[in-house]
């Protein structure tokens, strides 16, 4: 007999249920008996997930009877405010980084994180860096909030890095340049201000391939995402005519992002006559140029070499977006030193834009960090520390394109009959080897060398004493 719920005391209702199911519909109640029979509660006080009705569930349920002696459930499993909250899936990057940690073989590489390494595959900071720390520290400096946007010596000193010494820009007070977190939280200023000002499309263009946290960063801030063809897995190399055919092709007055040096993650850079016939394209095209430069110094070794493309645009005529960072180029990876730029018709226009750059960051983390501002401060305005500096950078990208090199020579040595110029070709701390997924699972299980599943390799994990090991198993993983 099944038992009516509306009217049963509480007592009798808790004797008599034997064990309850929950099902897409509703909870089934069964009673106890020779032959159960089962009675249907629907309530709508609450919703049961389709991914609780996978299997028969058994928990302690809650019954209450109100006013008119109706009867409600409660599953004690569904009364989390977060039990809704789907698992996110793990980060790729990092995800490598924790299967190299647990491999106990001692001639394992983590060729995953995009940090740089020293020559023992160390963490490296620059002399000239503990240089500006001692003297910041020797004076004893205050821990006050820093003005929103950042100081006004810091970010001097970005822009005329990206721009030169002297540029009209600056000079004329046509920049709006305020501190980021590093390069991502640039990024996220930027887009975060198209998005709501940008008087044309909504649309951001992004290279395919692209840095991974360019896609979230845009769309988080509002901004449709969409692509343009760039890099050529044929050759490895840049795909020219396939990127002016599709920047030809966007609608005008759309936005388009471009990595101005070291492009992330394929390491693979237009020419310097190749990016003057995409200025020319851009701008017939009436498209805004967003330019990320993560890498300035760090790609060649020269500052001045590394921005060829955002000055080149500059004085094509192009009023640009440029997002900094600090973090390769002096190492202040968790410092998170960066700086967003707008660059204006007038110094009215650059200070409207700079009030609504301010309520912006506002909100989002109110004011920057102090101490790699200070530091890059420091290090670009004292005359001697920023030679250091000059010569430090150099001697990391000198390193970068020495391990480029020995990879090459050293697959040649093991009987490699493949193309492999592009490694060399390439430049900054990125490779796009053109290794497919099979073979990266090869390289991790046969040989303990870890790197994401598209086949880039941060060339900052090699060393002079792993690039052999490195040569062998890439050339046993593609012959």
């Amino acid at each position: 007999m099944t038992t009516a719920l509306t009217r049963s005391p509480r007592r009798k209702m808790e004797k008599t249920i034997h064990q309850f199911y929950l099902c897409e519909k509703g909870i089934f109640l069964v009673v106890k008996g020779k032959r159960p029979q089962v009675s249907k509660l629907v309530f709508s006080t609450m919703v049961i997930s389709r991914r609780m009705a996978v299997n028969p569930l058994r928990t302690a349920v809650l019954f209450s009877l109100n006013q008119s002696g109706a009867s409600s459930v409660l599953a004690s499993r569904a009364s989390s405010w977060w039990s809704h909250v789907e698992m996110g899936p793990p980060d790729p990057i990092l995800g490598v980084s924790e299967a190299y940690k647990r491999d106990t073989n001692p001639k394992k590489m983590n060729l995953g994180v995009g940090a740089y390494r020293d020559d023992n595959g160390k963490p490296f900071v620059l002399p000239s860096v503990k240089t500006a720390e001692q003297r910041i520290i020797a004076r004893n400096m205050d821990k006050e909030y820093s003005p929103i946007s950042g100081t006004p010596e810091f970010c001097r000193h970005s822009i005329n890095l990206a721009l030169g010494e002297g540029n009209e820009w600056v000079e004329n007070g046509l920049n709006a340049t305020v501190q980021g977190i590093s390069g991502t939280g640039s990024l996220r200023i930027g887009t975060n201000f198209l998005a709501v000002f940008f008087p044309g499309v909504k649309d951001i263009y992004l290279p395919t391939p692209t840095w991974g946290n360019h896609v979230p960063i845009s769309k988080h801030a509002g901004l449709n995402v969409k692509q343009y063809r760039y890099y050529d897995p044929k050759t490895c190399g840049f795909d020219f005519h396939g990127a002016l055919q599709d920047i030809a092709k966007i609608p005008s007055k759309s936005i388009i992002m471009l990595h101005a040096c070291a492009h992330n993650p394929t390491g693979v850079d237009p020419k310097p006559e190749q990016w003057a016939e995409i200025s020319k394209v851009v701008k017939e095209k009436e498209l805004f140029p967003f330019i990320d430069m993560a890498y300035q110094g760090f790609a060649s070794g020269d500052p001045d070499r590394d921005a060829t493309a955002v000055r080149m645009f500059l004085k094509d005529g192009h009023k640009i977006a440029l997002a900094q960072s600090f973090a390769k180029n002096m190492g202040l990876y968790g410092e998170r030193a960066g700086a967003f730029s707008l660059i204006c018709n007038s110094k009215e226009e650059a200070a409207a834009v700079m009030s609504q750059l301010k309520i912006i960051i506002r909100p989002m983390y109110s004011n920057p960090p102090i101490t790699g501002a200070r530091i890059v401060t420091e290090v670009l305005g004292d005359p001697e520390i920023r030679k250091q500096w000059l010569v430090d950078v150099k001697g990391m990208a000198d390193r970068i394109i020495t391990m480029r090199q020995m990879l090459r020579d050293g697959l040649a040595k093991e009987g490699s009959s493949k193309n492999w110029a592009h490694i060399t070709e390439q430049i900054g701390m990125f490779c796009f080897t053109g290794m497919t997924p099979q073979q990266v699972e090869r390289l991790t299980k046969d040989y303990s060398i870890y790197l994401t599943k598209d086949g880039r390799i941060s060339v900052a994990g090699i060393t002079s004493h792993n690039v052999e090991y490195l040569a062998h198993a890439i050339h046993q993983v593609t012959k």
